[in-house]
């Protein structure tokens, strides 16, 4: 689903407007990642969670070249899937 198809189902489920439901989604997203960004778990009871999960610096290996080289620290996204959610996608569990 693209950016424009999921604009288009919320605005239609929502019956709002196409500005309303971008404006929304982006709003929700914007929060989301300034959440997670220091640090904060957003929770969506039903659905999910999102963290942040730090990675450690690490040495990597380049797989054309057999060359090594370090991979710095980064923080990266993680969502949890809530038990309802994967109920949900694995019925027959």
């Amino acid at each position: 689903m693209t950016k424009a198809e999921l604009i288009d189902a919320v605005a239609k489920v929502a019956d709002v407007s196409k500005a309303d439901a971008e404006r929304t989604l982006g709003a929700f997203f914007d929060q989301l990642v300034d959440a997670t960004k220091t640090g904060d778990k957003v929770a969506w009871p039903g659905f999910g969670s999102f963290t942040t999960k730090v990675r450690a610096a690490r040495t990597v290996r380049n797989p054309q070249t057999g060359a090594s080289m370090e991979s710095p620290a980064s923080r990266q996204l993680k969502f949890t899937a809530s038990s309802t959610l994967k109920a949900i996608l694995n019925p027959n569990k």
